[in-house]
């Protein structure tokens, strides 16, 4: 390595080598410098993170963390990773180094997720408050796990925020009240389509964007999931399905068979595999704050609409093994999530519960 000064910029630069990937010498160059010292600092910094020296930046492993679950994770997944270690972990711990961060650190840290409010006064939800640590832990695990770091500090030190959410806090449209939303968006042909799919089949808003006509199969009156939806780093992506039980077959009522046939003669030069609904999720959004208000029914997120149907299903008294094929679930997470929805489902079982009772308690007198 060498620090030398440029005399016709009067700045200073590192020059240095080191291996590629593919062991290959390669010569590495940064110019800009105003001070020497600063040289000095990023030729130490980049030589640990050649090293592999934890003395590093956490920043700097951040860079080798991303790299190295980049070809193993979906892309989608690996785009929320850095936009959660990019917004809400960097700001803290960028600067230092990997073996100094302590338990109190991480702390410290916590308690200023915990105190944030936005301009409405509210805080970052439980649930996103134990992705965001979770995420923290998952750098510093793979630090201990691959590359010798002694130990993980967020882990010793706890985490915060829960998995879920107060379930009494789900917001839910009933059928009349997602029939009076209905009508309001009716005046436009695409929103009204995609509503209807969205709240009587149950998708998820990716599932429903990656739609083709070739998903539909109108003799067996199904409809196939097997793809998913993102827009990232300004591209349309089509991805797998979120989890290996989201790839599924659902059988479609009638009347939305009956819609989608009307929907398909509406669209001019859709080919099979064209999406068929080329609207984003922004639009969608949109669309369902404008005609809730027009409805005068509460405003609902689009995942909420899952939760309807959800919801529903299980006041028609379905299993959650049942309704989980049908919405990719597996069945612990459907009686988990859901588990405020079943009160009259409870009070039969412990109504059938006393009746047994009972019942034995006569036996064993009339035996007597």
């Amino acid at each position: 390595m060498a620090v030398i000064k440029n005399d016709k910029t009067g700045c200073w630069e590192v020059r240095t080598y080191y291996k590629d990937i593919n062991g290959e010498r390669k010569q590495k160059t940064k110019r800009g410098f105003k001070k020497k010292s600063d040289a000095q600092k990023w030729e130490q910094d980049f030589k640990n993170k050649e090293d592999l020296d934890l003395s590093m930046k956490f920043k700097d492993f951040v860079e080798i963390y991303l790299n190295d679950i980049k070809p193993r994770i979906k892309l989608t997944t690996w785009f929320t990773k850095k936009s959660i270690i990019d917004n809400k972990i960097l700001d803290y711990f960028a600067k230092m180094p990997m073996n100094e961060i302590k338990r109190t650190d991480i702390i410290n840290w916590q308690n200023i997720l915990l105190k944030h409010k936005d301009s409405n006064g509210k805080g970052y939800s439980k649930q996103y408050l134990r992705t965001i640590h979770n995420q923290l832990s998952a750098i510093l695990n793979h630090a201990v796990n691959l590359y010798g770091l002694r130990d993980n500090a967020a882990r010793k030190a706890g985490s915060i925020g829960s998995k879920t959410e107060n379930l009494k806090e789900t917001l839910i449209w009933t059928p009349a009240e997602y029939m009076k939303f209905a009508e309001a968006i009716s005046d436009k042909t695409i929103s009204y389509y995609a509503f209807e799919i969205l709240y009587n089949c149950g998708l998820r808003v990716g599932e429903l964007l990656a739609l083709t006509q070739e998903d539909f199969n109108f003799e067996k009156n199904t409809l196939r999931i097997n793809k998913n939806f993102q827009h990232i780093d300004s591209k349309d992506i089509i991805t797998t399905p979120k989890t290996p039980q989201s790839n599924r077959i659902i059988i479609l009522s009638e009347f939305i068979i009956e819609e989608i046939k009307t929907y398909f003669d509406m669209l001019y030069e859709n080919k099979p595999d064209d999406r068929i609904f080329p609207i984003s999720k922004a639009y969608l959004h949109h669309e369902l704050d404008r005609s809730a208000k027009l409805a005068n029914v509460k405003r609902l997120t689009i995942h909420q609409l899952r939760h309807s149907h959800i919801s529903n299903l299980i006041h028609l008294g379905y299993t959650a093994v049942e309704i989980g094929k049908r919405v990719g679930h597996s069945a612990q997470e459907i009686t988990f999530r859901y588990a405020h929805e079943f009160p009259t489902i409870q009070s039969d079982m412990a109504q059938t519960l006393d009746n047994e009772r009972r019942s034995l308690i006569n036996v064993s007198e009339e035996q007597r």
